[in-house]
């Protein structure tokens, strides 16, 4: 007979408890950026929710499928809550930053995951599956940085789409060979979380494209005549 090590219901309850988690870790890194900005509550309210959200909310419109907060609110209750908190507590939070660095690379593997899960659930291809993945894990943020007008992290050096791409792969490659989820999902993770935190730990970034001596005089040898 075969055991489980956990069974269903526990596993369920087990990951919507930590999806609310990695939502309201999103939320304060939402949050933080309406404080630099020097925004007021509601400010804080609409980039923490935005940020929670965001991904999974793209995710699911993508898919065609109920979007995952209407019918469930307990993702944005948490994430108003924890904008109002903020509100107050925002500079000393801001002064944890590296430590704040470290839930968000928990929360990107959970989420990137949780996506790929339920997009291969719905029918998506594996290909397909992973972007939604990332897109999970991702979108919310740069819908953060478009809104707060700071650098998108498609535009940093840092190591982050990368990770949940990675995780994703993972985690769809393993469901692919039969491996069941549990363990997939557990190897997913991990290496999303892995490669993140390397590269918070030891400030890793890939490799960046550099334009040639004459592509960038002919490029800015355009942009004077257009200026002209």
């Amino acid at each position: 007979m075969q055991t489980t090590l956990i069974n269903p219901a526990e596993l369920f309850r087990l990951v919507y408890f930590f999806d609310i988690l990695a939502a309201v870790v999103f939320a304060v890194s939402g949050a933080l950026v309406a404080s630099r900005k020097g925004m007021d509550v509601m400010g804080f309210m609409w980039l923490a929710v935005i940020t929670g959200v965001g991904g999974g909310t793209v995710r699911d419109l993508i898919l065609d499928v109920p979007v995952f907060w209407v019918q469930n609110p307990a993702h944005v209750s948490a994430c108003l809550v924890t904008a109002v908190v903020m509100h107050f507590v925002a500079p000393l939070v801001e002064s944890r930053y590296r430590t704040l660095l470290w839930f968000d690379a928990f929360g990107l593997a959970l989420v990137s995951i949780a996506g790929t899960v339920k997009a291969l659930d719905v029918g998506a291809p594996a290909l397909v599956a992973i972007a939604m993945g990332a897109v999970t894990g991702t979108v919310g943020g740069m819908i953060r940085d478009t809104l707060g007008h700071v650098p998108s992290v498609l535009l940093r050096h840092e190591i982050y789409v990368t990770a949940s791409v990675l995780g994703a792969c993972t985690y769809a490659g393993l469901d692919a060979a039969g491996v069941e989820r549990l363990p997939a999902m557990i190897g997913g993770f991990l290496t999303t979380f892995t490669v993140r935190g390397l590269a918070i730990r030891f400030g890793w970034s890939l490799p960046v494209f550099r334009a040639s001596e004459k592509q960038e005089r002919w490029t800015s040898e355009r942009r004077d005549s257009e200026q002209g």
